[in-house]
């Protein structure tokens, strides 16, 4: 009878299976069996003390060399045990990954909601960039709003820019569009009503409450089981685990306290009816009933690929923050400084309405046709002075506004010292959290670099690089917005760069992620207490031992490190929270 491929595949890894758990190696019976041959031979070549050192009686060997180990144990792992790893599994892993469910997502695509808890979990640096950023931001933006004089509208707009850092936003190119929505008080509707239906709120619920609790509950109880214990599964404990997951926490809190705005079908729905609500945009609104609403806001939420340099500019859920915060600040920026303006105009020529007012719809409605035909910017002394005597003083106003030189850098005032407070926040967050980690595989005996170090310091370096890649693909692509048509080598390069660091960055987050998982699950399984892995191969090289039965003094020191290690997770985590809640007092209200 012939099998079929896929039945063969499958019976080759069972045959592999079966021959892993009949490979399965028992150290302390190995090392018994070693003892056994050495009384016999009186020959101690390979027997080593705690310390790795040669011993001259053989009751003090408690460890191997790594040729001996090889030799005389073999290559394969100790047995694995289900009580074991069902139990670590389900009270380190279990928890935290039921956590990643309170994050924030609300993207219009479930793909993209996946990439989101990809990225956030592939990278604890860019996530906790990310909620860092939007928390400056916000904090930015109201600072530079409370300096202006009290001016219409001026309130809803902060609080819309605040929203709106989750989409991207797009300023109408007729430059008099956003003078004449600021100034014009027809569309003071349009400000109220678009920030409060933008103003809904995202916030603690019994689910993420509970899933926080649930994280903390467990996590407490299994620290206090282990240290409590040190002796029992040493090799397959879950106390660094634990550790390399406890950034999760005050970023799902982090994000329940902002409550940012990132559903985009509820955002896109409260724009378009806001919008109802925009009654004139100046020189441009003539017969616009006849243009597409679209053409005719002034600000405006996205959804073109078009329109964005970054197709990650398009997502909502906030972990994608770090593409849009340029963007944002700059148009935030430009917004401000209209706002400004207009409130200087507004106080030094107040508007007059009534015969005004009538005088300027007649003279709109008589000059229909010329209006149209100049929808394009005015920039003439002698046009001005037209528009001046024909228009009504609301009309002078958006002018005026128009006119003045508002000065508005294409990199938003002190963006790049909120990107560096964000960079260090996240660093110290994430290398906290993995940094102990790494410490309790350090000194997991035998001491040093091996498997269980390794893999975090992977996963810390590759985090690390993974944000790095990002940000600098949000950095040059919004370098090469600067020049709208691109049409120089620097911009297309800069542009064709972002988006192979964007693209690699994504992958690498993909890798990261089952990368943490494994590293987690290898742990719990006894993968790594094998001879490779627990002679610290890495960093001992030849002089590379196996400690088979830990000593007082080595189980002293590990509990040591593991209460460090706790520690310095704990502190990292409630520092990041700390500076969070002391920074949320100075959002807009």
């Amino acid at each position: 009878m012939r099998l079929h491929k896929g039945s063969q595949a499958a019976l080759l890894l069972l045959v592999h299976a079966a021959g892993t758990v009949v490979a399965a190696v028992n150290f302390t019976q190995c090392l018994n069996d070693i003892i056994q041959n050495a009384n016999a031979t009186q020959d101690l070549t390979g027997l080593l003390n705690g310390d790795g050192d040669p011993v001259s009686n053989i009751s003090d060997a408690t460890s191997i060399s790594y040729s001996m180990c090889t030799s005389s144990c073999g290559a394969g792992q100790e047995l694995f045990q289900w009580s074991v790893f069902s139990q670590e599994f389900s009270a380190w892993l279990l928890p935290n990954l039921a956590l990643i469910s309170q994050l924030p997502f609300g993207a219009q695509y479930r793909i993209d909601n996946l990439m989101s808890a990809v990225l956030t979990v592939g990278s604890p640096t860019l996530a906790g960039y990310s909620l860092i950023i939007t928390l400056l931001n916000s904090r930015w933006i109201k600072r530079r709003f409370d300096q202006l004089v009290e001016c219409p509208n001026s309130r809803f707009a902060l609080s819309i820019l605040s929203s709106l850092q989750q989409v991207p936003l797009r300023l109408h190119p007729d430059r008099a569009r956003l003078p004449s929505l600021i100034i014009l008080p027809e569309n003071d509707s349009w400000w109220k009503y678009l920030a409060e239906f933008v103003d809904y709120t995202h916030t603690w619920s019994i689910a993420s409450a509970t899933s926080i609790a649930w994280v903390v509950i467990a996590y407490i109880l299994t620290v206090v089981n282990s240290l409590s214990d040190v002796y029992a599964n040493v090799q397959s404990n879950g106390e660094a685990t634990g550790s390399v997951w406890l950034w999760l926490i005050p970023i799902v809190v982090g994000w329940l306290q902002l409550s940012p705005k990132c559903d985009f079908n509820r955002l896109q729905a409260a724009y378009d009816r806001a919008d109802r609500h925009s009654i004139r945009t100046g020189t441009a609104d003539i017969q616009a009933e006849m243009l597409p609403a679209s053409f005719r806001r002034a600000l405006a939420i996205t959804a073109k690929d078009e329109d964005v340099i970054s197709p990650d500019e398009l997502l909502t859920p906030p972990v994608f923050n770090y593409s849009r915060s340029l963007r944002w600040a700059s148009t935030a920026d430009i917004i401000f400084m209209v706002f400004k303006v207009a409130s200087e105009e507004v106080h030094s020529h107040p508007f007059a309405r009534g015969s005004d007012s009538v005088k300027s719809d007649k003279n709109i409605e008589s000059n229909t046709t010329k209006d149209i035909e100049t929808i394009q910017y005015i920039d003439t002394i002698q046009d001005i002075n037209k528009r001046s005597r024909d228009g009504s003083l609301q009309d002078v106003a958006v002018y005026r506004v128009q006119r003045n030189e508002v000065q508005s850098s294409h990199w938003a005032p002190g963006v790049f010292t909120r990107m560096a407070i964000a960079s260090c926040a996240s660093l110290a967050l994430q290398w906290g959290t993995v940094g102990a980690a790494f410490l309790v595989g350090w000194f997991t005996p035998t001491t040093e670099m091996g498997c269980r170090s390794m893999g975090y310091l992977l996963y810390g370096v590759i985090s690390t690089l993974i944000w790095m890649m990002l940000l600098m693909s949000s950095i040059l692509a919004h370098s090469s917005a600067a020049e709208p048509r691109r049409v120089s080598l620097s911009a297309r390069a800069s542009l064709a760069f972002s988006h192979i660091l964007r693209w690699t960055g994504k992958f690498l987050a993909i890798l990261n992620l089952c990368l943490l998982i494994m590293a987690c699950v290898f742990q719990y399984s006894n993968f790594y207490d094998r001879c490779y892995c627990n002679s610290s191969v890495f960093s001992r090289r030849g002089a590379a031992y196996a400690v088979i039965i830990e000593t007082a003094a080595q189980a002293a020191q590990a509990k040591a490190a593991w209460i460090g290690a706790l520690v310095l997770a704990c502190t990292s985590a409630s520092v990041f929270l700390g500076i969070l809640n002391l920074l949320l007092d100075t959002l807009p209200s």
